[in-house]
């Protein structure tokens, strides 16, 4: 194998590229996490059932994806990001305490949206520009899913 290229035959200075955006998304995706987590567990009202619900699979999904960034920072040869102070440092969300509000909660769902989706579509670039098919499928499956997210949050916030 080359001398540029890592275990799975990628150019090296671009996997460390990836890499570094790859953990920027998974600090991201720690604090989102955490909010959601958050969320569940202190909604109120008369949304509550149906608010606990999907913030609760909003929250497995996010472990999910956090386990599959950091594997794939991994598999491109390096070392992801595994500290809450190094999340707290590289994350643009910021951390939302002590949220009871459904509508407050959907509100910083959306925000962390605003920060995850930009990140994702830089890095389905970055990847497509690679050739590192496998960060690109990632990519493209969560902006997908995240999309469509984004427009059933938003509805829901419309509500008349």
């Amino acid at each position: 194998m080359a001398k540029n290229l890592n275990q799975i035959g990628l150019n090296k200075k671009d996997s460390e590229v990836l890499s570094q955006k790859l953990n920027e998304l998974l600090a991201n995706y720690q604090i989102f996490y955490m909010n959601s987590r958050g969320f569940h567990w202190n909604i109120k009202g008369n949304k509550f059932f149906e608010l606990h619900l999907k913030f609760e699979e909003l929250y497995n999904d996010s472990l999910i994806k956090i386990d599959e960034i950091a594997e794939r920072i991994l598999t491109l040869g390096f070392t992801p990001l595994h500290t809450y102070t190094d999340y707290s440092k590289k994350s643009k969300i910021n951390e939302a305490k002590n949220v009871s509000s459904g509508t407050k909660a959907i509100k910083e769902i959306l925000k962390g949206y605003e920060v995850l989706l930009p990140l994702e579509r830089e890095l389905l670039d970055l990847s497509g520009e690679s050739n590192d098919e496998g960060t690109n499928a990632l990519m493209s499956d969560y902006i997908r899913e995240q999309e469509k997210l984004v427009w059933m949050y938003s509805a829901y916030l419309d509500e008349k």
